[in-house]
């Protein structure tokens, strides 16, 4: 399988443009930089008022299912994608309220509203950014025992911060457990065999 192969660039314009290179690895990509690199995934370019506009605006650089004019991007060039967002209302994007479960005439949810909220759609490069993301940090705390601690306050930089930190155990991992009818070997006790 081809890895993809991410642009290395200070932002996401140059990404696009003209990168100073492409690698696959943190390591590569630190070695084409010559400093350190963090991967990133941000919008590039204008919002799109439909999909068939943006599929348009980039063809040739991210997938077009479109009869007639299907293309398929190389596996080592899918660094770009298009996603559909929530359009902007007076300078902010506002997500649709969540709707509360009706229950009612044997349906959990009540109808979609009519008037669904206006989308556009962007382009998202994902890229090796030089000098490291600057991206808000955690800290120690998992996502859980923020929560348990009134995380509710939160800004949307730290909740983002939480979802791209590494999972971590609660506690160490215990020994895996021996089946009942099975057994390791006297002569190398590292290797488990059926009994019967």
């Amino acid at each position: 399988m081809t890895a993809i192969l991410y642009p290395v660039a200070a932002d996401a314009g140059q990404a696009l443009g003209a990168p100073m290179g492409r690698a696959a690895r943190e390591r590569e990509a630190e070695r084409t930089a010559g400093e350190a690199v963090g991967f990133v995934t941000e919008p590039v370019g204008p919002s799109y008022a439909s999909r068939e506009a943006a599929l348009d605006a980039l063809a040739g650089r991210v997938e077009d299912d479109r009869p007639g004019r299907s293309f398929a991007v190389p596996a080592e060039d899918r660094f770009i994608t298009l996603v559909e967002q929530v359009a902007p209302r007076g300078g902010r994007r506002r997500a649709p309220t969540p709707v509360a479960p009706s229950f009612e005439d044997g349906r959990r949810w009540p109808a979609p509203p009519a008037h669904p909220p206006a989308t556009v759609w962007r382009a998202m490069i994902s890229y090796w950014r030089i000098g490291g993301a600057p991206l808000a940090h955690a800290g120690d705390s998992q996502a859980r025992q923020t929560r348990r601690k009134g995380g509710e306050g939160m800004d949307a930089e730290s909740v983002r911060a939480l979802t791209r930190q590494p999972l971590r155990p609660v506690k160490p991992q215990q020994p895996l457990d021996i089946g009942l009818f099975e057994a390791r070997l006297p002569e190398a006790p590292h290797i488990i065999v059926p009994d019967e």
